[in-house]
């Protein structure tokens, strides 16, 4: 989960932009936490208030009110973090329901499910109930299941060649072009089959996690979330510097910092 903030961290003074290099500061006074950072840490609290401890027995029913409950505490709470147009629609909303959205926000907050159960059918079961709230569009709930399926591969000791098998096997995303390929005409997209495979690709590349991140913002897109995918799955696969934790850290508020060392104890 800690990946995902740190991408979403670094990603965000690059988004809109035109970065195209990876020669880039990693953090700067431009560097927040957005809506990615939110959300993830709203499944993350959703996660540890279903089970008392990791491993806990609980329902996708019980944890879908929970993690509704947790999108709307913390939206409401940082209403400025960046959200879309249609989740801040759901989000303001007397009655919320699924808007039937293809966005990459239900994969980018996915992360904590792959961290909190120790089967990939459950994961991906709890993966999908978490992005219907909102993403309930095919393509959205793929794109959670998808993301939630590598980062457990990846804390489960799997291949770079495990996780790409599975990721172009059982859902079907192109990864056949590199990033250096890609970045040259990429342009920005907040749709799913527009940024699920630059962020896998990224992630697929890179040496270790500053790589990823590198990799994943110089395409010069929706860089605070393909950094944040990217990231969701690399801090598994690679750990990441305490040095880049201190610093992305401290960009956040003091509530999220709260949720996080929480989670970080849970975990564990």
């Amino acid at each position: 989960m800690l990946g995902a903030i740190v991408g979403d961290i670094i990603g965000s003074a690059y988004e809109h932009g035109e970065m195209k290099s990876m020669d880039f500061p990693l953090f700067s006074e431009a560097s927040h936490f957005t809506d990615d950072t939110v959300m993830t840490l709203a499944v993350a609290r959703a996660l540890m208030r279903c089970m008392l401890k990791r491993g806990d027995p609980t329902t996708e029913e019980v944890f879908t009110l929970r993690v509704k409950g947790s999108m709307l505490k913390l939206g409401r709470r940082f209403p400025d973090a960046g959200y879309g147009r249609g989740f801040m629609c759901w989000l303001m909303a007397k009655k919320p329901h699924p808007y039937r959205s293809w966005g990459n926000a239900a994969a980018m907050r996915v992360s904590p499910v792959a961290w909190a159960f120790d089967d990939l059918d459950t994961v991906e079961r709890f993966a999908e109930a978490s992005a219907a709230i909102t993403h309930d569009h095919p393509e959205g709930v793929k794109s959670a299941k998808s993301v939630a399926g590598a980062v457990f591969l990846a804390r489960t000791k799997h291949t770079k060649d495990d996780i790409r098998g599975y990721i172009t096997g059982k859902y079907g995303y192109d990864l056949s072009r590199t990033i250096d390929e890609i970045r040259p005409d990429y342009e920005y997209s907040s749709a799913s089959p527009k940024s699920l495979p630059e962020a896998f690709t990224a992630f697929l590349e890179g040496v270790n996690f500053e790589d990823v991140i590198r990799k994943a913002v110089s395409l010069g897109g929706d860089s605070d979330t393909i950094a944040a995918i990217a990231g969701s799955i690399a801090e598994p696969f690679f750990g990441i510097y305490t040095s880049v934790q201190v610093d992305a850290f401290e960009k956040l508020h003091p509530y999220l910092k709260y949720l996080v060392q929480k989670w970080e104890q849970w975990r564990d």
